[in-house]
């Protein structure tokens, strides 16, 4: 497996409310909103530039994502882009480390995503991404 990039930061936002409140306080703007049913949520990913990563915002609307940190949201996940979702979960199964979805799943934007379960990401959910389009 070649070198990974980041791909983005997830956040998990307790409303749409505090959502648009976190982007005005830091001056960021929407590149697109998408609701991602195999988990629940809204996902909103913010604008980037070249060689940027965008900060990508979860707000649930029902689920275990609802009581992430008793409800109050926060940092959620890193993302780290991959050529191959599916050759990466083969690599890490192979070394037997599990992810949480026993395959990739659609998510925002075009991607098709996996997590590592944080127990073998040292205590931080990754997720990995893979552009479809």
């Amino acid at each position: 497996m070649k070198p990974m990039r980041l791909h983005h930061v997830g956040i998990i936002m307790p409303s749409m409310e505090k959502a648009e409140a976190f982007m005005d306080q830091f001056r960021l703007e929407t590149d697109y909103m998408e609701y991602v049913e195999a988990y629940h949520a809204h996902c909103l990913f913010t604008k980037y530039g070249k060689d940027e990563s965008p900060v990508e915002l979860i707000i649930p609307t029902e689920g275990v994502l609802t009581e992430f940190r008793n409800g109050k949201g926060g940092l959620h996940h890193i993302a780290f882009e991959v050529e191959d979702v599916e050759k990466a979960r083969r690599e890490f199964e192979d070394k037997g480390l599990e992810m949480l979805e026993k395959e990739a799943v659609p998510g925002a934007g075009g991607i098709i995503v996996n997590f590592l379960r944080p127990r073998y990401g040292f205590g931080v959910l990754v997720e990995f991404v893979e552009q479809k389009n």
